[in-house]
């Protein structure tokens, strides 16, 4: 059964807490190169779009649901945005979990929109909501 308006408001188990450390913020601050201070010292934050390396590891659930059938090789990620309640520190477990929010399906085309909670300590920290677009096969007898 592919993906449709029936699935809006589906939630899957969290992903493991992925512990955020002076390492990894530094890591990906040189990535993205962006050399601000804040990411760096003695009492460093993240960048804000650091978020989506932990709210990525909750989507292994969706595609990991095999009543959807999506597949991560016929997947674009078109939009991202976050919504902050402070900014990530060392020494977080951030916990993420996911939620179907929308989807909208013409013709072999779906765009799913998810929302990943982000919570340390269970406080949300973060909301980061992406919009995939995913293609099916075209079915035989579909040319």
């Amino acid at each position: 059964m592919p993906i449709s308006a029936e699935h809006v408001g589906r939630r899957y188990p969290a992903a493991p807490p992925y512990v955020v450390s002076r390492a990894k913020i530094a890591e990906f601050a040189e990535a993205v190169r962006d050399d601000n201070p804040a990411y760096s010292g003695d009492d460093p934050i993240a960048p804000p779009t650091f978020a989506a390396v932990i709210a990525a590891q909750a989507w292994g659930a969706l595609f990991g649901d095999e009543e959807l059938g999506l597949a991560l090789n016929r997947t674009m990620h078109t939009d991202q945005n976050f919504t902050f309640h402070r900014p990530l520190r060392p020494g977080d477990a951030v916990v993420a979990e996911l939620s179907i929010e929308k989807v909208r399906a013409r013709g072999n085309l779906e765009m799913i929109t998810v929302l990943v909670d982000l919570a340390v300590d269970g406080e949300q920290v973060c909301e980061a909501r992406s919009t995939l677009m995913h293609t099916r096969p075209e079915e035989a007898g579909d040319e």
